[in-house]
């Protein structure tokens, strides 16, 4: 999607990825940072700096501020975009880090409209298989679609983005909860009915605590309460104000 967007855009651009570094630590950063500043010309043009799989250098937030902040300061035109696969590792990036410096773009699923277009997808269809690109390809197989969504997808993100860079004291409980709000997906399910269907029940603060990560890392995400909004009566400004206001 990067590529294919700079290919489209007037601009030179400087692409790396963490996954091609022998060693990609903050002074790996701080090289490919300065290859996007000679490429600059003495700050006569632009340059955007792509750097994939960002997560996997440690300490990148940190280098990554201090090199944004005196390009700044001095003038100097390197654009930097930051992608990875753990959602939940640029998230603590950003939000240590980043404040203020930064304009996230999701990358979700696909929508029925893209997933039509690109594979011919009927609505039925998207509504059973989902808008994941990569298992379009096996639909034709329900087995080896199930096998890959669980094997290659599900299960990675839990293990790695979940498991190893957070600290998760119950995770087969995690995994339980996984699993239970997948089997109801679209459907109601109150904390109460969650803990009373969990073998390795915790506490409501504990599944709402693992439902935030799941949430982070695009697995599994709770509905908020229902709020209820409410025109303000006595406005008097020409654009309508609203008021939101909790359901009872």
């Amino acid at each position: 999607m990067i590529a294919q967007a700079l290919s489209a855009a007037d601009v030179i651009s400087h692409y790396v990825s963490a996954d091609d570094a022998a060693n990609p630590n903050e002074s790996w950063i701080e090289r490919e940072w300065q290859v996007a500043r000679g490429m600059t010309r003495n700050g006569s043009r632009k340059v955007v700096l792509c750097i994939d799989e960002v997560q996997k250098v440690s300490g990148w937030a940190r280098q990554v501020k201090s090199l944004f902040d005196r390009d700044r300061m001095n003038g100097t035109p390197v654009r930097a975009v930051l992608s990875g696969s753990s959602s939940l590792l640029l998230h603590k990036g950003l939000e240590d880090s980043l404040m203020g410096r930064f304009e996230l773009i999701h990358s979700p699923h696909w929508s029925y409209a893209e997933c039509r277009d690109a594979f011919g997808f009927s609505l039925d269809q998207f509504l059973y298989f989902g808008g994941y690109p990569g298992a379009a390809a096996l639909v034709a197989d329900k087995q080896r679609w199930k096998a890959y969504v669980r094997d290659a997808i599900a299960e990675p993100t839990i293990s790695k983005d979940v498991l190893e860079m957070e600290d998760v004291r119950k995770p087969a409980l995690m995994r339980a909860l996984f699993r239970l709000g997948c089997a109801y997906s679209g459907q109601e399910l109150s904390y109460t009915k969650i803990l009373g269907q969990l073998q390795d029940r915790g506490n409501t603060i504990t599944v709402a605590h693992y439902l935030d990560l799941l949430g982070k890392a695009g697995m599994l995400s709770a509905l908020p309460k229902c709020f209820r909004i409410r025109k303000w009566q006595n406005a008097v400004a020409p654009l309508d104000l609203w008021c939101i206001t909790r359901s009872s």
